[in-house]
């Protein structure tokens, strides 16, 4: 994806003017009434962003922001971080400035706030002058709210003492988790981030969807200077997005399949090399598609000019490596299909957490297989990372495999994950079509009984070899081929003793020590299944593998787009987001600033008669019901 980049003409020649940035001048947005009260936030919510209440987690959020508090917020993909910092700005007597690591997405929330009737602007490299003469103008006048910036502009000393001159009243950092040296998505100009908070002396918030306790604690040193801001961590379910692995069997023409079967609507296909992205883009075009690829082989303009493609078309599937992630806020991405094992859980959520951003069902599905994960295996040895780096990437990597391999629901493993209980959904492939499970209590009992006998402090290879008596210099020398559980499991074949021992750590049995050099221990759990008080589920040895498609993978597969529109509404649901557009090609902006899937099934359901009925409509405030309202009654009358 493009990003910002430094250049000569950040300050001084690049039209937020000379006087405003090389004199005193200070321009300060006049004042806007103080909404800190809970109905003057709950009115604002609906006039504005046409929402009849919060999604959990985001009032407690907004309210410390109202009331000037630093902030770390982690939030699931799609839980409405953005509302969190935009709101905020339309209550304060300031600006806030948002820092945003992506051209395309500031283009996207700025065009999606104006159409709310928020005055808001950004300043990049790639800001034409037209535009960077409105945002001053917006500024001098009193009028913008919010400002959006790169990081990559903060390089320049110029543009940060135009900024300290402003009237801001807080700085909103999204995607903090760029602020972690060690982090997949780290960016060096974020390091500036912490320096221009102190010098502007003003709250700070920091939103991410995703932050381990370490990279958490690397935020707070680093844009808090060590100040302790308020933590908000939001549960990560998910209940919209439908969860599914799937074994893999047919190349490209088994994803080609599953693709062409969601229907004509916006999906991401990730695959892990250029080449495959290539070969699927050009396989689902001929299939029928609107299909284009993304990888980082693409020149700049290029992979800009197919983002931009795609955030505007609302029936295009894009299939792209990782570098296609952060800048993805299209809300109505109804599938994610990964063509290839993602290599942890956090970048399987990250991955499939762009599918269902409004809030309506949406789908994804998981294609690995042996293969995957020696490849895997073999990119993490080959890194050159330190060596503590390399055993935690394998026990991430690890912790997937036991997702992918459970035989229980892939929702309570995947929250398990990250320290969440629930109880099973319904909505995942395992729940709907469940595996063939015995009675693997005496298996898990040997397993964990040579765990312990080791010494809890082997990883997986060589649990495997003591149980299933296989001798090499390693165990002669340690004296393991003399345990009791020497050769119990000889009867099993090495593939079922790793899918079994994935299994185990998915049910929480044992665990795996990043501290010790990926080291199986035993949990209490565990314990409670060697003093026989529990017993253990497993999908046999013959199934130790990924599954196969069954009969329900396309067809009752979970929720397909349309799950949300009864089938009488269907045609309706179709005209409408026809008109949306049209009306989005003739503004220029991607069709969900129009309305977002969401309101369409909403509008398709209800039928509003006229603009009364319309405003109770969910996401549609004033602004937008004054400037489309007509366009889509006239659609719904002549169709009903």
């Amino acid at each position: 994806m493009s990003s910002d980049t430094a250049s000569s003409d950040t300050v001084g020649s690049d039209a937020v003017g000379s006087d405003a940035v090389g004199g005193e001048t200070t321009i300060s947005p006049a004042p806007l009434a103080p909404a800190a009260t809970r109905d003057a936030l709950d009115a604002t919510l609906s006039a504005v962003f046409g929402f009849d209440r919060f999604r959990d987690g985001q009032r407690e959020i907004v309210e410390a922001m109202v009331a000037g508090r630093d902030v770390m917020a982690i939030m699931p993909t799609g839980g409405g971080k953005s509302l969190c910092y935009q709101l905020p700005a339309l209550t304060g007597e300031g600006l806030t400035v948002v820092i945003s690591p992506l051209i395309a997405l500031m283009e996207d929330q700025v065009s999606a706030l104006r159409a709310t009737g928020v005055e808001a602007g950004m300043l990049t490299s790639a800001t034409t002058e037209d535009e960077r003469a409105r945002v001053v103008d917006a500024l001098r006048a009193g009028r913008l709210r919010l400002l959006y910036i790169a990081p990559e502009r903060l390089a320049s000393e110029a543009f940060c003492g135009w900024l300290a001159r402003l009237n801001v009243d807080r700085l909103a950092v999204d995607e903090a988790h760029c602020i972690a040296q060690w982090g997949h998505d780290f960016r060096p100009d974020y390091l500036r981030l912490g320096p221009l908070a102190a010098r502007l002396g003003v709250p700070v918030a920091a939103f991410t969807a995703t932050a381990d306790s370490d990279t958490r604690r690397e935020i707070v040193d680093r844009l808090f200077d060590r100040r302790a801001p308020e933590i908000f961590l939001r549960g990560f379910d998910r209940p919209n997005l439908f969860l599914a692995f799937e074994a893999k069997e047919g190349g490209d023409r088994q994803i080609v399949d599953w693709v062409v079967a969601r229907g004509l609507v916006s999906g991401i296909v990730y695959a892990a090399t250029r080449a495959r992205c290539e070969r699927l883009a050009a396989a689902l075009g001929r299939a029928g598609i609107k299909a284009a690829a993304y990888h980082a082989g693409l020149e700049a303009a290029e992979r800009e000019a197919r983002q931009r493609a795609f955030s505007r078309a609302d029936d295009m599937v894009i299939c792209a490596t990782v570098a296609f992630g952060m800048g993805v806020d299209k809300p109505d991405v109804r599938f994610v299909a990964q063509a290839d094992l993602p290599k942890s859980i956090e970048a399987y959520y990250q991955e499939i957490g762009r599918a269902g951003r409004d809030g309506a069902p949406a789908e994804t599905r998981t294609f690995y297989g042996p293969d995957d994960i020696r490849l895997a295996r073999a990119r993490i040895d080959e890194s050159g990372a330190p060596e503590d780096r390399r055993q935690a990437d394998h026990a991430r990597l690890s912790a997937l495999l036991s997702l992918a391999d459970s035989p229980g629901c892939r929702r309570v493993g995947l929250l398990a994950y990250f320290g969440e209980t629930v109880e099973p959904c319904g909505a995942c492939d395992n729940c709907q079509d469940p595996p063939r499970v015995i009675d693997g209590t005496e298996p898990a009992q040997m397993a964990l009984s040579a765990m312990l006998r080791t010494g809890e402090r082997f990883g997986a290879g060589h649990i495997i070899a003591v149980l299933r008596g296989q001798a090499n210099e390693r165990t002669e020398r340690l004296g393991h081929d003399r345990l009791k559980t020497w050769g119990v499991g000889g009867a099993w074949a090495e593939a079922a003793w790793k899918s079994w021992l994935n299994q185990m750590q998915a049910q929480g049995l044992c665990a795996i020590d990043i501290d010790r050099h990926r080291a199986w221990t035993v949990t209490e759990d565990g314990w409670s299944v060697l003093r026989g008080e529990r017993m253990v589920t497993l999908r046999p040895a013959e199934a130790a593998r990924p599954r196969g498609r069954s009969k329900s993978a396309v067809s009752a597969g979970g929720a397909r787009p349309l799950a949300a529109v009864a089938p009488e509404d269907a045609a309706l649901f179709e005209a409408l987001r026809t008109e949306r557009r049209r009306l989005a090609d003739e503004a220029g902006v991607p069709a969900y600033v129009v309305f977002p899937d969401r309101t369409l099934m909403a509008l398709a359901a209800e039928k509003p008669r006229d603009l009364q009925a319309m405003a109770g409509v969910h996401g549609i405030g004033q602004a937008k019901l004054q400037r489309f309202g007509e366009d889509f009654l006239s659609v719904i009358r002549a169709n009903t």
